[in-house]
């Protein structure tokens, strides 16, 4: 066994981790000469049921329906998905290798050998989503921007870097900066999921078991996997908090009520505070499609609807914009085809009509959550003037 394969016995099971890079090159022979050698019950591999119906289909992105991934309200995991699949595309390319084949081997592998394969990530969207609402506002834009700006990162990564990265002392510095940065991140990400891997890996069905799985998480299973979890609330999206749900209809009608009294106080007031409500929401919102390059009729939509939805917790001014924006310009056939390479730039993200859609979607949002912010001070603010 060579140094990136960990053999551990847990409930008199032998359990072989191989810990791989994405975009290694040595990566798919370390899976293929470890399940030779250990011809294995079971070889689970780190993905889910969806990542892995992506490996069977490579042209899936050409079946998406954007206006269906608005109106459930996917546009901002579809969004960060992209980007995190240009940034490891990228690194492929530079190092002319294609991504994931490590997992590729793995299922190759398992119809060879006969070996039960076994998909033992969580769901990609919980995890989003669990990162998602474990986050404040401030710390959403700022995650957001982090993922925005990863497409200008251009920064030369050789082969020797990424074989380096499957070291424990090099890994233990990455996580720790990944957990300084973003804790939240890095305890969704890495340290939950290293629980549910640990989870399914021991409880594959066979003596015998190899797992392929990035470098990153082999230290938190060997951690991990001799220990009981709740897998049900693991793979479960956290509820609002009660407390959540009520300020979110709670602050819309004191603010109504607040520019309603000032009607009554004066009437000038009143009809100046609307204005500014609506300058505010509508005005930022407009600017965060302008800054998506949206069509001027989806910057109008937005302009129009933020102050309206920012009163109303179960819409959004994006998804209009964003709806606006795929009727006026209908994705063609090539900007799915073309989707995976337009992503490994910031004029491609642009220039392709689904990824566009996305961004007005998400920057229109965006920005009227914080014309919402600043209108609603100015609207507290002059209430309590009024009554000076």
């Amino acid at each position: 066994m060579n140094q990136n394969i960990t053999k551990i016995e847990v409930n008199d099971k032998e359990i072989y981790l191989i810990g791989t890079a994405h975009v290694s090159h040595t990566s798919r022979q370390d899976v293929k000469e470890c399940i030779d050698e250990v011809q294995p019950d079971s070889i689970c591999i780190e993905l889910d049921d969806e990542r892995y119906a992506a490996f069977n289909n490579p042209k899936r992105w050409e079946d998406t329906d954007i206006i269906q991934v608005i109106k459930e309200k996917k546009t901002g995991y579809m969004l960060a998905n992209l980007i995190l699949s240009s940034y490891q595309r990228r690194i492929a390319k530079k190092m002319d290798v294609q991504a994931g084949q490590e997992m590729i081997q793995g299922i190759e592998s398992a119809k060879e050998t006969g070996a039960k394969l076994v998909l033992v990530d969580r769901n990609i969207q919980t995890t989003f989503k669990r990162i998602y609402r474990k986050h404040n506002f401030f710390q959403k834009i700022k995650l957001l921007t982090s993922l925005i700006m990863s497409i200008f990162d251009d920064e030369d990564i050789s082969s020797e870097d990424i074989e380096n990265l499957k070291q424990s002392e090099v890994l233990d510095v990455a996580l720790k900066e990944v957990a300084k940065e973003f804790p939240v991140v890095a305890e969704v990400l890495i340290h939950e999921r290293d629980q549910v891997l640990a989870y399914k890996i021991k409880n594959a069905p066979g003596k015998k078991i190899v797992a392929v799985l990035g470098a990153a998480h082999i230290p938190g299973i060997k951690e991990e996997i001799g220990k009981t979890y709740d897998i049900k609330e693991l793979e479960s999206i956290p509820e609002k908090k009660p407390s959540s749900k009520i300020m979110g209809w709670v602050v819309p009608i004191l603010i109504i009520a607040m520019i309603i009294s000032m009607f009554s106080i004066n009437t000038e007031l009143g009809i100046e505070q609307i204005r500014n409500w609506i300058l505010w929401n509508g005005s930022l919102s407009a600017i965060g499609v302008l800054l998506a390059w949206g069509h001027p009729l989806a910057i109008l939509t937005a302009f129009i609807a933020a102050p309206i939805t920012s009163l109303n917790p179960l819409l959004a001014a994006g998804w209009f914009a964003g709806l606006v924006e795929a009727f006026v310009k209908k994705p063609k056939v090539k900007d799915f085809e073309n989707i995976l390479d337009d992503v490994n730039s910031v004029k491609g993200f642009y220039k392709n009509r689904v990824t566009h859609i996305l961004l007005v979607v998400v920057f229109a949002n965006l920005f009227s959550t914080l014309g919402t912010l600043i209108g609603g001070f100015d609207v507290v603010k002059n209430f309590l003037q009024s009554f000076m």
